[in-house]
């Protein structure tokens, strides 16, 4: 089975999975609008692959193929063992990601491409899909970098993806975690309560909370909010612009950028 096969399969059931999640066990009391939003967000997550594959010669694994046939990066510089380079190379990526994602929110030009995340006034697993096709289209450009100055492996690489889909669709799902369960998932994984404070509408709530798996990043670089101001069941989300109707269109996002 390829790669992509794999990682299609996996995202497909974690997706049917974690909507049957939201149904049960909601955690926002805010309506998510299926019906509305998830053509539009799953619109631009279908967009964002037809763009990696047919734009980009190379992706993140690919990358990491020529790296080790080349002998490139770091890692096979040094002949670091095969199981230690894989840890360091994910908690590198991780690192890169998270860095990559606080940037986002404090240049005004990447902020222009992110904020097209962040105007979902809604929050559920179909958020995790919903980006700009520059943005993604960037983001991998910034991981294929590091991975060829890593030297990082092509199933660490793999594994890396395949955890970053998978946590995009699981941080962002409307789904209700005990508190008990929440705090102590929190010493290692970004779970869903953590982030949604990242997508509140109030700009010092939102500009915390950058970590995309990995909590210790936060922690580590003073971005770490536990809490909103307003009670998780309730807060407000999204921006204070582009909330009406024809802002969360599919066209009216792809040119949001340029407004």
């Amino acid at each position: 089975m390829s790669d992509a096969t794999l990682r299609l399969l996996l995202f497909l059931s974690l997706l049917a999975l974690l909507s049957v999640a939201e149904r049960l066990w909601p955690r926002h009391t805010a309506s998510p609008a299926r019906r509305q939003r998830w053509p539009v967000n799953f619109g631009l997550g279908a967009i964002n692959v037809l763009c990696l594959r047919l734009l980009l010669p190379w992706l993140a694994v690919d990358a990491a193929l020529w790296a080790r046939q080349h002998d490139f990066g770091v890692l096979h510089r040094l002949h670091v063992a095969p199981w230690p380079a894989a840890v360091m190379a994910f908690i590198a990526l991780d690192l890169t990601i998270y860095t990559q994602h606080r940037l986002m929110h404090q240049i005004e030009i990447l902020w222009r491409l992110h904020r097209v995340h962040h105007t979902d006034i809604a929050l559920d697993v179909s958020s995790g899909v919903r980006f700009h096709p520059l943005e993604i289209l960037l983001s991998m450009g910034i991981k294929i970098v590091a991975v060829l100055l890593l030297g990082a492996g092509p199933a660490a690489v793999a594994a890396f993806e395949i955890v970053l889909s998978s946590f995009s669709l699981m941080t962002h799902a409307n789904l209700r975690l005990s508190s008990r369960l929440d705090a102590a998932l929190r010493w290692v994984f970004v779970t869903p309560d953590m982030h949604r404070i990242h997508h509140s509408v109030r700009p010092e709530e939102h500009d915390t909370n950058y970590g995309f798996h990995i909590s210790w990043w936060d922690r580590l670089f003073g971005s770490y909010l536990p809490q909103p101001q307003l009670a998780q069941d309730t807060m407000p989300l999204g921006l204070a612009i582009f909330r009406d109707d024809a802002a969360q269109r599919l066209l009216s996002l792809l040119m949001q950028p340029t407004k």
